[in-house]
C-alpha cells in the first residue's frame, strides 16, 4: 500500500522521536537535512508536511513550489525561522512543540543564573591560565534574593519553581496571567516597572513578537539595581543588545547571561564578546538528549494528528482546536461553512462585514466557526482551493472584510445554533443553522423567515408575492426541466406579503431554468447556491 502522506524531514531531528510517523504505513518520511534555497523549494514539492528545527529557514520563496503542503512542523517553540505570514497566505498550518524542551530551557536558565552569581566562567578561565585567584571571584547567594520573571508561562513557571527551591522570592510580569492563576503557581504579579526595580535577577521568558521586541531596552535596564543580573534564554531581540552592552560596559548592572541573540550565529566581532561581565552560550536551551527526543516526539504527534484528524491545537496561525474538540465541533464548522456559501450568494457585491453569532456550550468554538463561515463566504470569490481553515480569516482581512465574532445569548429553540449576518455596499443577508438531535444539521433561518431544510447539495431560494399557485408553477418548471426536488419549504411573515421558498434540488439548475423561474410574474428574486 502506498503512503497517503509524504513528510520531508529537513533538519537533524532525533530519529526515535519520529516514531509516530515512521511506524505508520500511511506516512512516508523523506529525510533530507541541510537544504536551503532552490534545493529546499524543490524538495518541498509534492510534500504534505515538512519538519524543521532551527537551522532550516522556511521562506516565502521556499514555499513557492509547495503545491501539496498543508503543515509545517517546528521541533521547538520559536518560529522566527519560518515565514508564518507566507505560510498562512497559502493555507499552511505552522505547528510547534512547546512542551518538549520546557525542563531543558528552565534548567539552563538556572545554570546561567548560578554561573553569574558565582562567577563560574571567569573562575574557570582563571584556573586554566594557571592562577589561583579566590579573592577576585567573591559571589552572591540566591537565598533571600528576588527573581523577576518577564513571562510566567511553561518555562517561566518552571524557573520560578526551581528558584523557590533556592530560597528566592519570585515576582512576575505577565499581562496574560490572571491573579487567580498566579496564586495557584505561587507567584506575585506586578507591573513591569515594579518587577524591574525589585529584581536581583531578571529572567526573560516571552516569545519574540511585535509587542515584545525591545521589551528590555535602555529605559528598562536603567530601572534595574546596580547589583542585578539579567538572563535571556528566550528569544534574541526581546533584549536590546546595544542598550545591554552599554549598561554592562558602564557597570550599571552587575552582569548578564545570554543564550539567544538578535542575529545568530553571534558575529565574531560582536561587542558583547569583549565584556568580562557577560556569559554567552550558543543557543543551548533545547540542547539536551531528553529535550531533542521530547520535541521530536511532540511535533511528530502534532503533525500526525493535523494530517489525519484536522487537529490544529498546536498551530500558531490557525484556530487552536484539539482533536477531541475538533471532532465535536466539526458538524457545526461544516454547517457554518455552508451558511457562509448561502449568505454570500444572497448578498450582491463584495462583502464588507460578516458577523458570526454562536449559541452553544463550547467556549473555544467562535474562532473556528468564524473560519468555517469565511471558507464558505469567500470560496465563490477566491476559489475553493484558495481558502481553508488556516487562512480563511487572513484572506478575509486581506480583502477588507471585517469578521466580528459574537457569543450570543441562549437560543430559545436550539442548544447549538450559529447565525451569520453579512453585508455589502449593496445589501444584507441573514442566515442561521442549528444542530438537532444526534448532531443533524438544519438550515433554520433565511432573512427573517424560519425554514427547516437539510443544508446539502443545491439550494434554490425564491422570494415571491404570497399568492396562490406559485408552488405549482415552480414545480412545473422544475419538472419540465427534469429537475428532481428533494425538499420544498415555504415560509411567510404575513398573509399576502412576500413569501420565501427554500428548494433543495438534485443538481445545479441551468441558466435557462433560472430565467424561467424569474419570469413568473409574482417572483421577486431567485438565487441558487451549491452548499457542498
Amino acid at each position: 500500500m502506498s503512503a497517503e502522506y509524504r513528510v520531508l524531514v529537513a533538519d537533524a531531528i532525533a530519529p526515535e522521536g519520529l516514531a509516530p510517523l515512521r511506524d505508520d504505513d500511511r506516512f512516508e518520511l523523506v529525510v533530507r537535512p541541510g537544504l536551503a534555497g532552490a534545493e529546499l523549494a524543490q524538495a518541498m514539492a509534492g510534500m504534505d508536511a515538512v519538519l524543521v528545527r532551527s537551522a532550516t529557514k522556511i521562506t516565502r520563496e521556499s514555499l513557492a513550489q509547495a503545491d501539496r503542503l498543508s503543515v509545517i512542523g517546528r521541533a521547538g517553540v520559536g518560529v522566527d525561522t519560518i515565514d508564518v505570514e507566507a505560510a498562512t497566505e497559502r493555507g499552511v498550518a505552522v505547528l510547534t512543540a512547546p512542551a518538549g524542551n520546557t525542563v531543558s530551557a528552565a534548567e539552563l536558565t538556572l545554570a546561567l543564573i548560578l554561573a553569574l552569581a558565582r562567577h563560574v566562567p571567569a573562575a574557570d578561565r582563571s584556573m586554566r591560565a594557571g592562577q589561583w585567584d579566590r579573592k577576585s571571584f567573591n559571589g552572591t547567594e540566591l537565598q533571600g534574593k528576588t527573581l523577576g520573571l518577564l513571562g510566567a508561562g511553561r518555562i517561566g513557571s518552571e524557573v520560578a519553581r526551581r528558584a523557590r527551591a533556592f530560597g528566592m522570592q519570585v515576582v512576575a510580569y505577565d499581562p496574560f496571567l490572571s491573579e487567580e492563576k498566579a496564586r495557584t503557581m505561587g507567584l506575585e504579579l506586578a507591573p513591569l516597572e515594579e518587577v524591574l526595580r525589585a529584581a536581583d535577577v531578571l529572567t526573560v521568558h516571552v516569545p519574540l513578537s511585535e509587542a515584545t521586541t525591545g521589551l528590555v531596552g535602555a529605559a528598562q535596564l536603567a530601572m534595574l539595581k546596580p547589583t542585578a543580573f539579567l538572563v535571556n534564554a528566550a528569544r534574541g531581540g526581546v533584549v536590546d543588545e546595544g542598550a545591554l552592552y552599554e549598561a554592562l560596559r558602564a557597570r550599571r548592572i552587575a552582569g548578564a547571561a545570554l543564550d539567544v541573540y538578535e542575529r545568530e550565529p553571534l558575529p565574531a566581532d560582536h561587542p558583547l564578546r569583549s565584556l568580562d561581565n557577560v556569559v554567552l552560550t550558543p543557543h543551548l536551551g533545547a540542547s539536551t538528549a531528553e529535550a531533542q527526543h521530547g520535541v521530536a516526539l511532540e511535533i511528530a504527534d502534532a503533525v500526525r494528528a493535523a494530517l489525519l484528524e484536522g487537529d490544529l491545537s498546536r498551530a500558531v496561525n490557525a484556530p487552536a482546536v484539539g482533536g477531541e474538540e475538533m471532532r465535536r465541533l466539526r458538524p457545526m464548522i461544516e454547517l457554518a461553512e455552508r451558511l457562509g456559501r448561502l449568505g454570500a450568494a444572497l448578498v450582491d457585491g463584495p462583502l464588507r462585514t460578516v458577523e458570526v453569532r454562536y449559541t452553544g456550550a463550547s467556549e473555544p468554538a467562535l474562532r473556528p466557526l468564524a473560519a468555517g463561515a469565511m471558507i464558505g463566504a469567500l470560496s465563490a470569490a477566491v476559489g475553493r482551493t484558495s481558502v481553508n481553515f488556516v487562512n480563511a480569516l487572513h484572506v478575509a482581512e486581506s480583502r477588507g472584510v471585517r469578521v466580528d465574532q459574537v457569543r450570543a445569548a441562549p437560543h430559545g429553540d436550539f442548544a447549538e445554533y450559529v447565525e451569520l449576518r453579512l453585508s455589502s455596499g449593496a445589501g444584507e443577508a441573514r442566515v442561521g443553522g442549528a444542530l438537532l438531535a444526534e448532531g443533524h444539521p438544519r438550515l433554520v433561518l433565511i432573512g427573517d423567515y424560519r425554514v427547516d431544510i437539510v443544508p446539502r447539495g443545491t439550494l434554490v431560494v425564491i422570494r415571491n408575492q404570497d399568492v396562490p399557485g406559485v408552488i405549482g408553477r415552480v414545480g412545473t418548471i422544475l419538472g419540465d426541466a427534469g429537475v428532481n426536488i428533494g425538499e420544498y419549504h415555504q415560509a411567510r411573515l404575513s398573509a399576502g406579503g412576500v413569501a420565501l421558498a427554500a428548494v433543495s434540488v438534485d443538481g445545479r439548475l441551468e441558466a435557462a431554468v433560472v430565467e424561467r423561474l424569474k419570469g413568473i410574474p409574482v417572483v421577486v428574486d431567485v438565487r441558487q447556491v451549491e452548499l457542498d
